[in-house]
C-alpha cells in the first residue's frame, strides 16, 4: 500500500462520521446522506494527489459535500417532492422535573425545522454552524457572494426561530448542541 493511499484511508476513517452527519443535516435522509458523503469522498480520492494543503482537507470536503448536495437537488427526480409549511407529524417533547426538554425531543425539533428550510438556506446553516466555515468559505463553497450567504443565514435563522419558538426553544446553540451529538446509525 502506498503512503498516499494510507494517508487517504486514515483521513477517511477519521472524518467519515462527521461528513456523514453533515450530509444528514443537509438532506434529512440517512440513505441519501450516505450517498452524498460517498460522492464527496470519491471526489477527494480522485484529487488526493493534487491537494497541496493537507490542513485544509476538512474545508475541501465540506465544500465538496455542499456542492454535491446542491447538484443532486437540481436533478429532476429530486424536485418532485415539495416542502410545505405544515409539519406532517408533530414533534413531541417531554419535560423532565427541572422543566428542560429532553435531548431527543430537542434534536427531533431542530431536525424537523431544518428539513422545512429550502435547500440553499439549509446548506448555508450547515456550512456555517456545523461545518464551522467562515462567511467567505461558505460563499466559495456555494458559488455565491458573501452577501447572499449572510442574507440566507439570516432568513434561515428567522425561519428556525419561528418553528422552534412555539416549542419553547431558541435557535442559539440549537444546531451545534443538538445535532452535533447525533449518534451515527449504521444501516
Amino acid at each position: 500500500m502506498s503512503s498516499e493511499h494510507e494517508q487517504f484511508a486514515a483521513y477517511f476513517a477519521a472524518r467519515r462520521d462527521k461528513v456523514r452527519r453533515a450530509a444528514y443535516l443537509l438532506c434529512g435522509d440517512w440513505h441519501f446522506a450516505d450517498d452524498l458523503a460517498q460522492m464527496a469522498f470519491v471526489r477527494l480520492a480522485q484529487s488526493w494527489r493534487r491537494v497541496r494543503d493537507r490542513d485544509a482537507l476538512d474545508a475541501y470536503v465540506q465544500t465538496t459535500l455542499i456542492r454535491v448536495y446542491i447538484a443532486e437537488n437540481r436533478r429532476w427526480f429530486r424536485r418532485r417532492e415539495r416542502t410545505t409549511d405544515t409539519v406532517a407529524d408533530p414533534v413531541l417533547i417531554t419535560v423532565d422535573r427541572d422543566g428542560m426538554a429532553d435531548s431527543v425531543g430537542r434534536k427531533l425539533a431542530v431536525l424537523a425545522a431544518l428539513r422545512r428550510l429550502p435547500p440553499g438556506q439549509r446548506a448555508v446553516l450547515v456550512a456555517r454552524y456545523f461545518g464551522d466555515l467562515s462567511v467567505a468559505a461558505t460563499a466559495e463553497a456555494l458559488s455565491c457572494s458573501t452577501g447572499t450567504v449572510k442574507s440566507q443565514a439570516a432568513r434561515a435563522i428567522n425561519t428556525m426561530r419561528e418553528y422552534l419558538s412555539p416549542l419553547g426553544m431558541t435557535i442559539e446553540g440549537a444546531i451545534g448542541d443538538e445535532v452535533r451529538d447525533e449518534p451515527v446509525r449504521r444501516v
